[in-house]
């Protein structure tokens, strides 16, 4: 279902068969009307016809019974008897796009489109009816520079799902026998679970390790925090904030509470009312972008309980080294409340390898771990005046 959030795109990034096109089929139905116009773009004419349209989770397939939509070959045009349309395109030729206008996009398999920055360009162009023309983009994930920058773009909203999670609507032996072949590689991790996974061998965490890395939570903990990466600016881009806690010699990731597009009033209000809720006996936060700004901003959001600034004066690879081999060594455990941190998990595999955007909330995991199992609380210092 799409986001009740407000949003510009929707981007449904799943495993094989997690429903991703029936997902964008089922969106499109649901805003049927007379005289709407929609623009279908998928890699080839042929995927178009055959699964945007045709095929069985299809706009044919889920179309509401004596609103059949009929398509005409030679106009590549797919009409509803209600009088709304829909025009198919081939990111083959993304030029096609050039002076069509629609009300709404769906464009399909993204990451296989032969030059997907520049098709999407154009066809944002286009969506330029109504009063609210909006996207949604459905996609296998690469570990592409133009989806790392789609993911991170103001007013795209993302679902993920992975192909386990549409295991009901599959054959019983699909699932089983992908994971007994590629289960715990990066290609499973890509295919099966919707990841992007760069395919770097410099990378310090690997897919398998990460799944691996899931447990329970403790009875009790010694000590929780809460670990902030403040956003360079003040709105838009991603506040990185970690729930973590540390029980004897291991560190547990409690909740992977980051927010974008607030004030930094806002984050501030989401980070202490985060340390109200775990009882966080401090928060460490990193100061590069603020200085005491970030303390006094927690202060005025009505965090209790002492702030530790730290700064980064090395790289995060450097920062995240130390990390990782926590991480090997077992220390580190995933415990969410339920399902899994999938878009900390793809940080945190891109750190070390080239391109992406800033891996906020995996900064902020790094800040988490460290204070919990490397540096302890923070000593007081003397400064020479």
């Amino acid at each position: 279902m799409p986001p009740d959030s407000e949003w510009r795109t929707w981007l449904f990034l799943g495993g094989r068969g997690a429903g991703k096109t029936r997902a964008g089929a089922e969106w499109v139905q649901s805003l049927i009307d007379r005289g709407l116009r929609f623009a279908l773009v998928g890699p080839s004419l042929h995927d178009v016809r055959e699964v945007m349209i045709e095929g069985p989770s299809g706009l044919r397939a889920v179309a509401q019974k004596g609103n059949r939509p009929h398509y005409e070959v030679s106009r590549r045009r797919l009409r509803w008897p209600n009088g709304a349309v829909a025009y198919a395109f081939s990111a083959e030729d993304p030029e096609s796009l050039r002076g069509p206008q629609f009300h709404y996009g769906w464009a399909d398999e993204f990451c296989a489109w032969r030059m997907p920055a520049e098709t999407l360009a154009l066809l944002r162009m286009g969506l330029r009816l109504g009063t609210q023309p909006r996207l949604c983009v459905t996609t296998t994930p690469k570990p592409l520079t133009a989806l790392r920058v789609l993911m991170n773009e103001a007013g795209v909203v993302t679902t993920r799902s992975a192909t386990q999670e549409n295991a009901a609507g599959l054959s019983d032996s699909f699932v089983e026998s992908l994971n007994a072949l590629y289960g715990g590689t990066r290609l499973a991790a890509q295919e099966l679970e919707g990841l992007v996974v760069d395919d770097d061998a410099q990378a310090l965490w690997r897919a398998d390790d990460l799944r691996r890395c899931y447990g329970a939570r403790p009875v009790a903990f010694d000590q929780v925090l809460v670990a902030v990466d403040p956003p360079a600016t003040a709105h838009g881009d991603a506040c990185g904030v970690i729930v973590a806690g540390k029980a004897g010699t291991q560190a547990f990731v409690l909740e992977d509470a980051t927010v974008s597009g607030v004030s930094p009033l806002g984050w501030a209000r989401h980070v202490a009312g985060l340390v109200a809720d775990y009882g966080a006996l401090r928060v460490v936060a990193e100061a590069n972008q603020g200085g005491e700004m970030i303390r006094s901003l927690l202060v005025m959001a009505g965090c209790s309980v002492p702030v530790e600034l730290v700064h980064a004066r090395v790289g995060k690879r450097a920062r995240a080294e130390p990390v990782a081999a926590l991480y090997e060594q077992g220390r580190v455990v995933h415990a969410p409340a339920g399902g899994r941190f999938m878009a900390l998990e793809e940080e945190l595999m891109a750190i070390g390898t080239e391109g992406g955007a800033s891996p906020d909330r995996a900064d902020a995991l790094v800040w988490a771990v460290t204070a919990l199992l490397i540096t302890g609380r923070a000593a007081p210092r003397l400064s020479r005046l």
